[in-house]
């Protein structure tokens, strides 16, 4: 069968020749067709991965949305905050006791009803053990160490380190000196510059909201700076302190309301033997919108509350008159 075969083409040539031509174009359309496929499989291929990694781009940043937490501070941020808190505790006997005194004695700064603004502080700590935020108005350059030193004696900071508020001045306020900046860093505070780097405010809210789940007290004011106007002023609200509070699970705001008997306009320091009136209000800010409209509507609540309290504070003072 094989010699007629061969015979056969060899008496027709022509019929060979049709024949390599036509297994040539099925070996042609073979290519095409297997080429088209494997195209096909690329790209469906290709098609599907995107689609895998879009959806996995979006749960993930569905679930990063979701989250209650502050994101996880690096190493070195935590060691850094760690040796600055060690440090303000090994000089608290000079710094925290120092200021007081001075406060006391050179300035002679009072409180209205002092014994019972540090016993009600006190009391309400231990009825709130979680994380605590202090939101206060603004009305001098040393709010900070008043505020501190009327809520508790300065013996009883040495004995609950973690109770001494965290601060975030303005950096521009301690960049004048090394002397000056040594004590802010003494003192528990992380400065910010207003209208600076987003990445380096957003790593100072990580290391405050790092600190809030570790027991720390945290003071922030949510006018952001001293009030022009000697009443609460929304004109510079920061929405630092809401995002603050959404980032940290349960965290409640001590709102407080400090002011001075003579204390008309905003100013620098108070007047010597200035008497404070001093309040408190918790608060539990909540919001379910994300982002930034739940952080401003958080630092409404709080705005508002202040607020309220400013005004019950005036009311009281025209019935006293």
């Amino acid at each position: 069968m094989v010699f007629e075969s061969a015979r056969s083409l060899a008496e027709n040539p022509a019929a060979n020749e049709q024949t390599e031509q036509d297994r040539a174009k099925g070996a042609n359309n073979n290519i095409r067709n297997l080429s088209a496929s494997e195209t096909y499989d690329v790209s469906d291929r290709t098609s599907i991965a995107r689609s895998s990694r879009a959806g996995a781009s979006a749960l993930a940043s569905k679930t990063a949305s979701s989250k209650t937490g502050p994101r996880l501070l690096p190493l070195r941020s935590r060691l850094a905050v760690g040796i600055q808190s060690l440090l303000a505790r090994l000089a608290g006997p000079i710094t925290v006791i120092g200021v007081g005194l001075v406060m006391r004695l050179f300035f002679g700064f009072t409180f209205h009803d002092l014994r019972n603004v540090r016993r009600r502080f006190k009391a309400e700590l231990k009825a709130h053990p979680g994380p605590v935020l202090i939101a206060s108005n603004h009305l001098t350059f040393v709010d900070s160490p008043i505020l501190t030193w009327g809520l508790a004696p300065t013996w009883w900071y040495m004995l609950r380190s973690r109770k001494m508020p965290w601060n975030v001045p303005e950096r521009r306020n301690f960049a004048n000196s090394r002397a000056t900046r040594v004590l802010a860093y003494l003192f528990k505070c992380l400065p910010i510059t207003r209208g600076g780097d987003r990445k380096v405010m957003s790593l100072v809210l990580d290391k405050l909201g790092y600190l809030l789940k570790r027991g720390h007290l945290v003071l922030m004011f949510p006018e952001a700076r001293r009030s022009r106007t000697s009443r609460i002023d929304r004109t510079y609200a920061a929405h630092g302190v809401g995002r603050l509070v959404k980032a940290v699970p349960g965290v409640q705001v001590l709102c407080v309301y400090l002011r001075g008997d003579h204390q008309d306009e905003y100013s620098f320091l108070p007047r010597k033997g200035e008497r404070f009136h001093l309040s408190t209000s918790w608060l539990e800010p909540t919001s379910e919108k994300r982002g930034l409209r739940g952080s401003v509507e958080i630092t409404d609540q709080i705005l508002t509350r202040l607020e309220e309290m400013e005004a019950t504070y005036f009311a009281d003072t025209d019935d006293r008159e």
